[in-house]
C-alpha cells in the first residue's frame, strides 16, 4: 500500500483538536464551578469534564458517518468521505491531548493503563489517517464512545458523591448495557472482521490491527469486572449485610 503525501490537511485537524481540547481543558478549570467534594482533585475533574466533551461529541459523529454514508460498513478499508477521515483525525488530537495532560499531571503508576491505550490507539488512527485507508475501521472502534459518556458520568458522580443516588443507579445500568453493546460486542465484531478479511490486509497492518485488538480486549474485559463488582456485586454484598 503507497502512503498518500497529501495529508496535510488531516495533520492541520490533528493540530486543532489538539489546540482546541486543550483550550477546553484551560476553560474547565476557570469558569465551570469545581464541587467541593472535587477540590482535592481539580486536575481530574477538568480531565473529565474534557473526555467526556469528546466522548459526547465523536460518538454522535461516529453514528453520523455511517448514517451519511452507510457503504462505508461494506468496505472498511476503502470507503470514507471527507466527514469520517476529519472525525479520526480530531480523535488523534484529543488523545495526544489526554496523552500529554496524563504525563504532565498523574503519577505514572496511576496512568500507565490509560497511557498504553492511548499509544495504542494513536498509532492504530495514525496508520489510518496517513494511509486514507482503514477509514471506516476506526469509525467502528469509535463507537465505542457511545459507553464512554456514561463511564464518563459514572466518575463525575462518584466526584460529587452521588454513589448513593437514583441517578446513579439508572447510569450505572445503562453504562453496563452500552458497555457490552459498543465496547465488548464491537470489539468482537471488529476482531471478526479482521479474520475474515486477513487476505485483504497487508501483514505489518493486520499484525498491528491484531495486536492492538488483542490489547483492547484485555483491557475492556478487566474493565468490564471492575464494573461489574463495584457497581452491582458491591450493591449486594452490602445490602445482605
Amino acid at each position: 500500500m503507497i502512503l498518500r503525501l497529501d495529508w496535510n490537511p488531516a495533520l492541520l485537524i490533528v493540530g486543532t483538536s489538539f489546540v482546541g481540547f486543550k483550550l477546553l481543558n484551560r476553560a474547565v478549570e476557570h469558569h465551570l464551578p469545581v464541587p467541593e467534594s472535587a477540590t482535592r482533585n481539580r486536575w481530574k475533574w477538568r480531565n473529565i469534564c474534557t473526555s467526556l466533551a469528546h466522548s459526547v461529541v465523536t460518538g454522535i459523529w461516529a453514528v453520523l458517518c455511517f448514517y451519511f454514508q452507510p457503504q462505508m460498513a461494506e468496505d472498511l478499508i476503502a470507503t470514507h468521505s471527507a466527514f469520517s477521515h476529519a472525525l479520526v483525525s480530531v480523535s488523534i488530537g484529543y488523545f495526544i491531548n489526554d496523552f500529554v495532560d496524563m504525563l504532565c499531571n498523574q503519577k505514572l503508576q496511576n496512568s500507565w493503563e490509560l497511557l498504553f491505550h492511548h499509544s495504542v490507539v494513536i498509532t492504530c488512527f495514525g496508520i489510518s489517517v496517513m494511509l486514507y485507508s482503514y477509514v471506516g475501521f476506526a469509525v467502528v472502534a469509535l463507537l465505542v464512545e457511545i459507553n464512554s459518556v456514561f463511564l464518563h458520568l459514572r466518575q463525575i458522580l462518584l466526584m460529587i458523591n452521588l454513589r448513593q443516588s437514583t441517578l446513579f443507579r439508572v447510569n450505572s445500568i445503562i453504562n453496563l448495557g452500552t458497555y457490552v453493546v459498543f465496547r465488548i460486542n464491537t470489539l468482537a465484531w471488529m476482531t471478526r472482521w479482521l479474520v475474515l478479511n486477513r487476505d485483504n490486509v497487508p501483514l505489518v497492518t493486520y499484525t498491528i490491527g491484531s495486536v492492538g485488538m488483542a490489547i483492547m480486549t484485555l483491557m475492556n474485559i478487566v474493565l468490564f469486572y471492575r464494573l461489574l463488582r463495584s457497581d452491582f456485586l458491591k450493591s449486594s454484598r452490602e445490602i445482605k449485610r
